[in-house]
């Protein structure tokens, strides 16, 4: 009697061809990662419909990945090699999170058959990224793994967030299953409006003597945009952005806009004061950092929130929060709303900052000189990438956002997404002008992803402020008022000749006319660019820090 058919024999394909099944699916067939040992059987031989995005550094990987997924409207496919991948990408990644940006990455692990005896390279990989990921998973048989991958998909979308698959590096080459994963092919996720929340909302704010709005990251989208502006309109009201913002709620040149929220208390309150209904949308309410005395928000004052996100409205100080989708809500809030009195209060627009006069011949130039260089010469669509802590109000002041997507952050405070993330949005939005603002100092935690923008071509101007320190550490050293601080400056490093070393076009600048005559050459042509250039830019530090 012949023998029964083994499940090699039964099946045609391997987990690695089921695999790639499921990413042309779920359109995951594009791969940012810096790779290692355990990853050869993924990616070597990758079909021609898949592409691999080489950055030099994990951080960076991950950070291309968040803004590649943030400028697409989707997720992005990362892979990482055990331990050590994971290891650095762990900061990385808790940014992702905290931007909502949907990753779906892959791990990679030793031989699964000899990993009880803990070889080389064998990854102590569970809690090894903390909460950060959306999920976690292992796959308890090589087979699982296409199913997997289909989950961390559809969980990476619902949290917005980074949803980890380890795979031990023989699990690609077993036979895969004929059957159907433990993930849905297709999952819908209807906006759901509650009927009774959008009477509340209307009718709290209908009645309102002077309302007042505050718009976050969860609203930075054409829908949102559009329904704010009505709802606004209908109002009466000021619209504020949150304090820390990771991108724009609501067009900043529109004359409702009254400003960035302060983010310590006291100036919070004296901002709020005076309204007697604030409505927070698609934002926590409020994120601070210092921690200062007194309320949050002023006496009297009640609290409204919309937000997509079951987080940001659980640990919030609301009165009333209602989860949904924010277009949707602010969209059918507004159609119950009757246009407000005339004779009621009107939006205050944000204070105008007004050009700084060009710096005297000898004097450094200064980040606002910079940045109001750049709000006369950039388009509308240009997507503003910040990480330059110190002089990120400077910036507020002086560039808006005028359409969704164009300032971007990195949500959770850390260093090193600004510039990785600047080359992702790039590629995920060839068609956008690309610029990114950067401290020298913060340039310098993501730098290695200056050759992913040489090598793949990525057209992003990248505006470095080069001030030789820390200078938002130097700022809060000195409020702090406990003496000298321990860090010395480090004027000698210069960010433009490690460019050139990755590959980078890049020019010293330091007066105001070669800045004028660079910008004015370079900006207008940004849209078509499809060469990097750093702008390394000599300036004195900005003598104080908050907005």
């Amino acid at each position: 009697m012949r023998d029964q058919p083994s499940e090699r024999d039964a099946s045609p394909i391997s987990v690695r061809d089921a695999a790639f099944e499921v990413m042309r699916r779920l359109r995951l067939t594009t791969i940012f990662g810096n790779p290692g040992s355990t990853e050869i059987p993924f990616l070597t031989g990758l079909p021609d419909d898949m592409t691999f995005r080489l950055a030099l550094h994990e951080g960076p990987a991950v950070g291309l990945a968040t803004g590649w997924a943030l400028a697409q409207g989707r997720p992005a496919m990362v892979n990482l090699h055990t331990a050590a991948g994971l290891g650095n990408a762990v900061a990385a990644l808790a940014t992702a999170r905290a931007n909502r940006a949907p990753l779906v990455v892959v791990v990679g692990q030793q031989d699964r058959r000899h990993l009880a005896h803990d070889p080389f390279l064998a990854g102590r990989l569970n809690g090894l990224a903390g909460e950060y990921p959306v999920w976690t998973h292992q796959p308890v048989r090589a087979q699982d793994i296409p199913g997997a991958l289909a989950r961390a998909h559809h969980e990476a979308v619902t949290a917005q967030g980074p949803a980890l698959v380890t795979v031990p590096m023989d699990d690609w080459a077993a036979p895969a299953d004929t059957g159907r994963g433990a993930a849905p092919v297709v999952l819908r996720r209807p906006r759901v409006v509650d009927g009774e929340g959008i009477d509340q909302l209307a009718e709290l704010l209908g009645g309102a003597r002077a309302p007042v709005i505050v718009v976050g990251a969860g609203a930075d989208g054409a829908e949102s945009w559009d329904a704010l502006v009505d709802l606004a309109g209908r109002l009466g009201a000021p619209v504020w952005q949150e304090p820390f913002g990771a991108r724009a709620g609501f067009p900043q040149d529109h004359p409702a806009f009254a400003g960035h929220l302060p983010p310590g208390r006291a100036a919070l309150r004296a901002a709020l004061t005076g309204h007697d209904v604030l409505l927070v949308v698609g934002a926590p309410v409020f994120r601070q950092y210092p921690r200062e005395p007194g309320d949050l928000v002023p006496d009297g004052l009640h609290v409204l929130q919309v937000t997509s996100h079951p987080d940001e409205a659980h640990n919030s100080i609301a009165d009333l929060s209602v989860i949904a989708d924010p277009a949707s809500v602010c969209r059918r809030v507004a159609g119950r709303l009757g246009p407000r009195d005339p004779a009621g209060p009107r939006p205050g627009a944000a204070p105008i900052a007004y050009p700084m006069a060009a710096p005297d011949p000898g004097d450094r130039l200064r980040p606002a000189h910079v940045f109001d260089l750049l709000a006369r010469l950039l388009p509308a669509d240009a997507v503003v990438v910040e990480e330059t802590p110190s002089s990120r109000p400077e910036l507020h002041r002086r560039v808006p956002a005028r359409t969704p997507m164009g300032f971007l952050s990195a949500a959770a405070g850390g260093l090193g997404f600004g510039l990785p993330a600047a080359v992702g949005v790039k590629l995920g939005a060839p068609d956008r002008p690309v610029v990114a603002v950067l401290g020298d100092g913060s340039s310098l935690y993501g730098i290695q992803g200056l050759w992913s923008a040489a090598h793949y071509r990525a057209g992003v101007l990248f505006v470095v402020l080069a001030n030789g320190g820390y200078a938002i550490m130097d700022r809060l050293a000195e409020q702090a008022g406990r003496g000298t601080p321990p860090w010395p400056g480090f004027a000698e490093v210069r960010v433009s000749t490690i460019a050139a070393g990755f590959g980078c076009p890049a020019r010293r600048v330091a007066s105001h006319d070669e800045l004028t005559r660079v910008l004015a050459e370079v900006v207008p042509a940004l849209a078509d660019r499809q060469e990097p250039l750093l702008l390394d830019i000599e300036v004195a530090p900005d003598p104080t820090y908050g907005s």
